[in-house]
């Protein structure tokens, strides 16, 4: 059975409280969404779950957003369908209904990731494309020097590619997704080479890991960061991420099809 908040976000992260901000700080990156056009193709109609505030949804054409946040449905745009109050592991429609699904910076928030995935493939006829990243690579990112227990968290969470690709049988890929430097879209691998931003509390409240840290891991980065910063320590070791266009770390979209 999945377990949901007061705010009925499902699976480990309360978006009733980290939620209230996402829109300023996530927005879709229009270099990202050509990698998810391009994993979902000419489908007619795609389901997206874990919809949140609707981003990425401009790369499909007819979307069906679901989201069990009411914190995140009501930030959605006007423009946008409403979203519809589910969640994954216990979609409300019949058998192969879309042609195609997404889920975006969402599987590893969920409760049951293989039932979740089961019940994509079982009401999508075509492609299941996923957003999301490799915890095999999520601490080869200059955080893990200031704030471990961050990405120990994201490598923790984030389900193995191997075991999303065998929960969807068929046919799978996975693409390697380059991150610019400039993007819109504020997780945490975003900042490679501004790391002032990740000095923002805001910021940092919209990648859900760090509300899984206290405080004192919080108020350490903080400290060392900045004193890295202002003694040039960080730019000595990493100000080369400053000038580069694009970054390839853990970031991939899964696809598969039947």
């Amino acid at each position: 059975m999945t377990t949901r908040t007061a705010d009925g976000s499902a699976g480990d992260a309360d978006y009733g409280t980290i939620g209230t901000g996402y829109s300023s700080y996530r927005r879709p990156d229009e270099r990202i969404a050509r990698f998810i056009a391009e994993a979902l193709g000419d489908a007619p109609t795609v389901l997206n779950v874990g919809a949140g505030t609707g981003s990425y949804e401009n790369a499909a054409r007819a979307v069906t957003a679901v989201e069990p946040s009411e914190s995140m449905r009501a930030q959605r745009p006007a423009r946008f369908a409403p979203a519809i109050d589910a969640v994954v592991e216990d979609l409300p429609f019949p058998d192969g209904e879309f042609d195609a699904a997404m889920t975006l910076f969402s599987v590893h928030q969920w409760s049951d990731v293989r039932v979740g995935l089961r019940e994509m493939r079982r009401v999508t006829r075509g492609p299941v494309v996923i957003l999301t990243c490799d915890p095999a690579l999520v601490r080869d990112f200059w955080l893990y020097r200031y704030a471990p227990e961050v990405l120990d968290t994201e490598a923790r969470r984030y389900p193995p590619i191997d075991e999303l690709v065998s929960a969807l049988g068929g046919t799978g890929t996975v693409q390697a997704v380059p991150i610019p430097l400039d993007c819109t879209d504020g997780f945490n691998e975003a900042y490679y080479g501004r790391p002032e931003m990740l000095l923002d509390p805001g910021a940092r409240q919209a990648c859900s890991a760090w509300s899984f840290v206290d405080d004192q891991v919080r108020e350490n980065f903080d400290r060392t960061l900045r004193h890295d910063l202002e003694s040039g320590a960080w730019d000595k070791e990493f100000g080369h991420l400053r000038d580069r266009p694009a970054y390839e770390g853990s970031l991939v979209i899964v696809r598969a099809t039947p």
